[in-house]
């Protein structure tokens, strides 16, 4: 049966202390904190172990939203990626993941009386590869009887494994976000070596079969990155590649990461390329990106381990 869409309670009482997940007993050490020009907040995480993730808090016009790590560093090794950079360490836990979200609920609300009305799994990490615990998590946190969020209002950024998207699919307990970023198998091969695993022919019919109720679309991610990807033919092979699927585009032009040959193209570029998909019919949108200045946007998190010695300064470096 489909979880409640019932909200989330997004404001406590000054007087009534957080309970239950949000209790102080379920939070995480908080080892750093930043905050952007626009209101975006980083914050890096502390775990048992001396390892650490990084979790964004994005301030929307009317609501919040959570940016959430479900691994430490990334095995896919995308190019344009910081935390694909840094290797891969391990899974978080069950526990891990809510006390992630309870931390940063907690900081939202100490900060502005508020609890979150959106979660993304899109920060460190491919949640589709640690399925068992990322399931854990959305359980709790779509219960009905739990710190309620209708599992509408979470996505699951994944670079598409289709047995697990048929899994979430078949489980309801959030829309998927495909980081697609090219339109082809040779140029998806070298922008997101990692992804090999999953080719385009398995993973788009696996999204045309996606339950999607209602007016629900699958998300579509795309990164353009200035000569690889930007091009009006990229923009026809994109739309050729979806077919008939009920997708929406989220544009992002590529964040700067120190070391990574990638850069956005201009503004001009990135319009023409959503102006080529809009008169192709499609839904695309040019997404804004959320803290830049303090490397919380798209790509730019790297939580760094504080058990190899290097400290817990993760912003030396000029990345959702």
């Amino acid at each position: 049966m489909m979880p409640s869409a019932r909200p989330l309670q997004t404001r406590i009482p000054e007087h009534e202390p957080a309970s239950g997940l949000w209790s102080s007993r379920n939070l995480l050490p908080v080892r750093r904190r930043q905050t952007g020009a626009d209101g975006t907040r980083k914050l890096l995480l502390g775990l048992d172990d001396g390892q650490s993730v990084e979790t964004v808090i994005m301030t929307m016009p009317r609501s919040h939203t959570l940016c959430l790590s479900t691994q430490v560093g990334c095995p896919v090794g995308c190019t344009f990626c910081r935390t694909g950079g840094s290797g891969f360490v391990r899974n978080l836990t069950a526990d891990e993941l809510l006390a992630q979200i309870a931390t940063a609920s907690e900081e939202l609300r100490a900060a502005t009386g508020r609890l979150p009305e959106r979660a993304v799994f899109m920060g460190m990490g491919e949640p589709l590869l640690n399925f068992a615990a990322l399931r854990g998590c959305l359980e709790t946190l779509t219960r009905a009887s739990g710190p309620h969020l209708s599992w509408r209002k979470i996505l699951v950024s994944t670079v598409g494994i289709p047995d697990r998207l048929d899994e979430l699919g078949r489980l309801r307990l959030a829309l998927p976000a495909v980081s697609l970023h090219a339109p082809t198998q040779d140029l998806r091969d070298r922008l997101m070596p990692g992804a090999r695993a999953w080719p385009l022919r398995e993973l788009i019919p696996s999204l045309m079969h996606y339950p999607l109720p209602g007016r629900e679309r699958v998300t579509v991610e795309y990164i353009l990155i200035r000569d690889a990807n930007d091009a009006d033919q990229h923009a026809r092979l994109l739309h050729e590649l979806l077919g008939d699927m009920r997708a929406k585009i989220n544009l992002i032009p590529c964040n700067p990461v120190q070391g990574s040959p990638h850069r956005a193209p201009d503004r001009e570029r990135t319009e023409g390329f959503a102006a080529a998909l809009k008169a192709l019919g499609r839904t695309a949108f040019v997404r804004r990106s959320h803290g830049p200045d303090i490397m919380a946007a798209c790509g730019q998190l790297r939580g760094r381990h504080l058990a190899d010695g290097t400290g817990m300064d993760s912003c030396q470096e000029t990345r959702p």
